[in-house]
């Protein structure tokens, strides 16, 4: 029995034997239910567009549920309209106000409504069936929940019940609420559709906006993070890291990315821009040429100017990170030393032991006799644009949401998910990684390094852990034992410099080829204490080259790599655009993104992977065993009212 103490507490929730029962009944009623939709995306990096249309139309089920409701009285052109709706309701009613397709207040337009409101209440009906009235109530708005709960759990049979129902449409279309209604109801679809959202990472960078990214995410009921190595740049950055804010602004620069910086977080780059212009004034800054393809919508800046940005911040973080570099020894990544290599006369650097000739040997900031110095003007900017990380207010809400809903792994439902790898040595073994607070691999690797995180973050700035946690914050983005990264190097340097490319391969750690092999992901699970059996790893971070034939399922259906594709960087490469990965009750399936065109249909392709053996139910999962947890407090809160060592209270 639990603690007398524990049952007392829970008396207050329910102070009766009969408020004690009910509530057994309805537990036990809800583990019969069929599992709900898990989503995992992964790899969305700043691609707003993308990611809301991915979950805006649940990764191509709601079309594919619309055809299955309405394939029969819709035609194909019908079916992508009604989806659209769905998908963006504000943009398409405005569309069609703009047309003259819907006109408002026309018998004409209030027959529009009517049935498109009764499509809705039947397409809610299909996407709450699996749901209990009560967990769908919780999901709906103040304003019209009420309203939504009466039509969509509306009784067909009863004529009385059917002119109630008409009546409240037709109060909706008389008091011009049409459209706030249909938005409502298109956006309950969007959370009942996906009943748990999974994020395996990396939100952050290359992409025009990952602050919309962060509104969407933190717009759903129930959603978990693992972060990744670009989403802890960025709160490395947010806590006052200085090299790690040198990183954000030189993958925001390199990737012409200003809006999120300026707009999305207010963090002015102004000081950054009038430093660059000045030093570089006569350097064409050739090999510091942006990637375009993303126009600014907010901050467009001359990419001449956005070049020079770049070089300027780039040097600055290569300073920074060697002075970090030389602060932590136990990292060993002195390789990564390299401005003390140049020998500026001669145009060269010494990598390893090879000379190698260098494209750009402009470099009026550094001091060759303390080359990882930054001057005056140089640490007066970075200390400004520490503040201006620390203070803006929307990346800091942004950054605790990741910290609330984040860590480094979670196990859910018999699933490992985790961002990059479990670092592994050349034989296979968990590589053990010697710090001064002790010895970490494996799974205390993992649980160390989340509590290393969230000291970063949340201890005071005068505590001396903070500092070394900071720091190893920065490490986890690039370091060769972060298995958020998963690679020998971060190559950096070589890719910008050096012209001969083979210099800038990164080698992947050992993880990403024993995972292949059925034996090792086993053994993950038994070092995680997971159940071999049916269980699944699930991570991103590394694109599947479908294009040079790769497959995104491994180790005989026991891996899965969902990299999702999204940065347009990576198409070329990939030849899609990633992947979602589907768990419902029936099945995993892989939904296959296509490039995001605006304005083209742009439905992923869903392939099934494995079938379950039967149809899941809500007892199967980690939530039924917390329920029966819950039932079995509650048998012992009964019998505890039985043998009178509890009261009933307001028993009447």
């Amino acid at each position: 029995m639990r603690d007398l103490d524990y049952l007392k507490l829970l008396n207050d929730k329910f102070p009766t034997k009969r408020s004690a029962l009910a509530e057994v009944i309805n537990l036990k009623a809800i583990l019969s239910l069929p599992k709900g939709n898990e989503f995992f995306f992964s790899d969305i990096h700043g691609e707003y567009q993308s990611f809301r249309n991915l979950v805006r139309g649940a990764s191509g089920v709601v079309i594919a549920k619309i055809r299955d409701a309405f394939g029969s009285t819709m035609n194909y052109e019908e079916q992508l309209s009604f989806a659209n709706l769905i998908y963006y309701p504000d943009r398409t009613l405005t569309r069609l106000k703009r047309h003259k397709t819907l006109v408002p207040g026309t018998p004409e337009g209030d027959e529009w409504y009517r049935a498109t409101i009764e499509r809705l209440i039947k397409f809610c009906r299909i996407a709450n069936s699996k749901y209990t009235r009560s967990k769908v109530r919780k999901k709906l708005p103040d304003d019209y929940g009420y309203a939504i709960d009466e039509l969509i759990n509306a009784d067909d049979e009863s004529i009385d019940k059917a002119r109630y129902y008409k009546g409240f449409v037709d109060a909706i279309i008389e008091i011009g609420a049409g459209d706030d209604f249909i938005i409502t109801m298109c956006n309950l679809i969007h959370n009942l559709f996906i009943d748990k959202m999974h994020i395996i990472g990396d939100i952050f960078d290359r992409g025009p906006r990952a602050d919309y990214v962060m509104d969407e995410i933190m717009g759903f009921n129930d959603v978990d993070i693992q972060w990744g190595n670009h989403d802890i740049s960025w709160m490395s950055a947010a806590a006052g890291n200085e090299a790690s804010i040198a990183t954000v602004l030189r993958i925001a620069t390199s990737y012409n990315s200003f809006d999120v910086i300026e707009d999305g977080y207010g963090i002015n780059l102004r000081p950054l821009s009038m430093f660059a212009a000045e030093i570089y004034a006569d350097d064409e800054c050739e090999c510091f040429k942006p990637h375009l393809l993303d126009n600014n919508k907010y901050d467009s800046v001359n990419p001449d100017l956005v070049a020079k940005m770049y070089k300027a911040i780039a040097i600055i973080e290569f300073k920074l990170e060697g002075q970090l570099i030389k602060r932590h020894p136990e990292y060993e990544q002195d390789d990564r030393l390299l401005l003390d290599k140049i020998d500026v006369e001669k145009g060269t650097v010494m990598i390893g032991d090879k000379v190698y000739p260098m494209l750009d040997t402009n470099f009026p900031t550094i001091d060759w006799n303390d080359p990882y110095k930054l001057t005056d003007v140089e640490q007066e900017l970075i200390d400004n644009l520490r503040y201006s990380f620390k203070h803006s207010e929307r990346l800091q809400e942004h950054i605790k949401f990741l910290y609330s809903h984040g860590s480094m792994y979670k196990i859910y439902n018999n699933n490992l998910l985790f961002h990059g790898c479990i670092p592994m040595d050349e034989d296979g073994e968990f590589h053990t990684w010697k710090l001064a607070d002790g010895e970490y691999s494996g799974k205390s690797l993992m649980d160390y390094l989340n509590s290393k995180v969230i000291d970063a973050y949340f201890l005071r700035d005068d505590d001396p852990r903070k500092a070394d946690s900071l720091d190893l914050m920065w490490y986890l983005w690039n370091g060769p034992v972060s298995p958020l990264f998963g690679r020998d190097r971060m190559a950096i340097f070589e890719r910008i410099f050096l012209e001969d490319k083979s210099l800038s391969i990164e080698k992947n750690n050992s993880y990403y080829e024993f995972s292949k092999k059925s034996e090792y992901c086993d053994k993950i699970f038994k070092e995680f204490g997971m159940n071999p059996e049916r269980a699944h790893i699930i991570n991103g971070h590394i694109p599947v080259k479908v294009s040079k034939g790769e497959k995104p399922v491994k180790a005989d259906g026991k891996l899965y790599i969902i990299d999702g594709g999204l940065s347009k960087a990576y198409h070329s490469t990939t030849g899609i655009a990633g992947y979602t990965l589907i768990f419902n009750s029936h099945h995993l399936a892989l939904a296959e993104h296509k490039p995001y065109v605006p304005g083209e249909e742009n439905s992923p392709e869903i392939h099934v992977t494995e079938v379950m053996p039967v149809r899941l139910r809500v007892i199967d999962t980690d939530t039924g065993d917390e329920i029966k947890k819950q039932i079995a407090d509650l048998g012992d809160l009964i019998e505890c009212y039985n043998l009178g060592l509890i009261k009933e209270k307001n028993k009447r």
